[in-house]
């Protein structure tokens, strides 16, 4: 038994820093988030209410302002389709425009694929909205999991994958997870969405956008090389 041991601690430290590295993102990025899904789905198929929802939804309540209103709807219809898809399709555009087709191959997958996954899911989990107050802005399509908060994390996770080889860029990346809780908090202070259909839409997105970018990662890393040498042999 210590031989076996001490041969699996030799293994281990020949495992190259930078695939103990991939482990750790896949372990955070995808499994993770996953198995928190599954344990919500798991839940909310059984119909079995989830004790954080009602007390957080009455608190939102309870603490709604007339400002607060007007900021919270505006943060909502900031994370819609209805400003993501424009945005995301100019950002395709770009990748065209600029031939970065392991790019745009990513972008469309992970953005697009969150919007397809959200309405599987909204048709599978058939859960119903909360109904605890007549909400300022009403929703009438499924719960489960937040189509805003999903949408949300999967334009975020994806731009900032897309950007991290730019160390410039990354301090964007606080912005952009700010960005995303509060959509998911408008969602709920709205009262048309349970925290815990915020947390499987975060949580779907994040395994999505980050198992995908490991699917294309070689294809997206000489893309980026090429790009270097393309700049690097550019008139001077």
């Amino acid at each position: 038994m210590a031989d076996t041991f001490r041969k699996l601690l030799h293994y281990l430290r020949l495992v190259p820093r930078r695939r103990w590295l991939d482990i750790l993102i896949l372990f955070i990025g995808v499994l993770a988030p996953l198995f928190l899904f599954g344990e919500l789905a798991e839940e909310v198929l059984e119909k079995e209410p989830f004790a954080i929802d009602r007390p957080i939804l009455l608190f939102m309540q309870q603490h709604a302002t007339p400002l607060l209103d007007r900021a919270m709807v505006f943060i909502s219809e900031v994370g819609s389709i209805r400003v993501l898809g424009p945005c995301a399709l100019l950002l395709a555009v770009y990748f065209i425009i600029r031939q970065h087709w392991a790019r745009l191959v990513y972008w469309v997958l992970a953005f697009g694929g969150a919007i397809l996954l959200n309405m599987g899911a909204k048709q599978l989990f058939s859960r119903t909205r909360p109904d605890l107050w007549i909400s300022i802005a009403p929703e009438t399509s499924y719960s489960f999991p937040s189509g805003h908060s999903m949408q949300s994390m999967a334009f975020i996770t994806a731009l900032v994958i897309l950007a991290w080889h730019r160390p410039a860029l990354r301090p964007w990346s606080v912005a952009g997870a700010l960005f995303v809780v509060l959509v998911g908090l408008s969602r709920v202070y709205l009262g048309v969405h349970f925290p815990t259909d915020v947390l499987a839409g975060w949580t779907a997105a994040l395994a999505w956008c980050t198992g995908l970018a490991f699917v294309l990662r070689r294809r997206l890393k000489v893309e980026r090389k090429l790009g270097k040498a393309a700049k690097a042999g550019g008139p001077r």
